[in-house]
């Protein structure tokens, strides 16, 4: 196992590893006030829209009931409700911003991590978003915005030493979300041909292997995700994760995709890097 962490420091350090978050890494954050896993959010949800049977307990199938039956303005304004208080960076957050690494993918909706970027001064870094195609008029998939929050052109992203991707969205800075399972129907249509991942990703990852934080793989569009910004990444790749918990489908993906697990505590990780 030290052999293990010698190599996941060393890979962050040298820009080879790039973090991959889940909500697991936002429930650390010290009384995260949001919904922080996907039952979490799911409840939300199901707490303020009386919800059919086959809709509870699955925040996507949730979400998209709401915007079929309450218009996808209702659906916006509930995730804003749901991550309206600012999530504090985590000292696992702060770190990972300080190893200052080429790409970042942040998969959950809060703006945590965005935070530790400006708060530990990461330089020349922006942010690319996944957006929902609903309404827009326009056949765009990502949004990107610099450091103040300000929408940019993406040929901008090139100069960034640090690209924060939250390819399902974020409250911050402009309250994207990818979250109906109609979102998720347009996406995983196009993204076996890589079309609705920004060209600067898929660029990056040539050069490095992932770290995933405070991620299941127990969902099948989650997995498909995952496999999909991992195509063509040079590896190599670990998932910090409790083993107890992987269930037959997770362990098979993890096999499938050389994804070495790693049996610690999420919150031990910090203390690890640092020592």
């Amino acid at each position: 196992m030290t052999q293990i962490i010698d190599d996941i420091l060393a890979g962050l350090r040298a820009g080879r590893l790039a973090p991959y978050l889940g909500p697991g890494v936002t429930a650390m954050a010290d009384g995260a006030p949001v919904p922080a896993s996907p039952a979490d959010l799911a409840a939300f949800l199901g707490k303020r829209v009386a919800l059919p049977k086959r809709a509870r307990g699955n925040p996507w199938a949730a979400a998209q009931y709401i915007e079929s039956n309450r218009h996808r303005s209702t659906l916006t304004a509930l995730m804003d409700q749901a991550y309206a208080d600012p999530v504090p960076p985590g000292d696992l957050h702060r770190m990972l911003a300080g190893f200052r690494p080429p790409l970042i993918v942040d998969t959950w909706y809060d703006g945590a991590m965005r935070a530790a970027l400006t708060e530990c001064g990461a330089g020349e870094w922006g942010e690319i978003q996944g957006i929902t195609r609903a309404g827009i008029g326009e056949a765009r998939w990502y949004r990107a915005y610099d450091a103040d929050g300000t929408e940019v052109p993406m040929d901008q992203a090139e100069g960034w030493r640090t690209i924060l991707y939250k390819p399902h969205g974020a409250v911050t800075p402009a309250r994207n979300y990818i979250i109906a399972d109609s979102d998720y129907v347009e996406v995983l249509t196009e993204i076996d041909i890589q079309t609705p991942i920004p060209d600067i990703v898929r660029k990056r990852r040539t050069d490095c292997g992932f770290l995933f934080l405070g991620c299941r793989f127990d969902d099948q569009m989650l997995r498909t995700y995952a496999r999909q910004i991992l195509k063509r990444s040079a590896g190599p790749y670990y998932a910090v994760l409790d083993l107890a918990l992987l269930s037959r489908n997770e362990r098979r993906f993890l096999d499938d995709m050389h994804i070495q697990p790693v049996g610690i505590p999420l919150p031990a990780v910090s203390a690890l890097l640092a020592a």
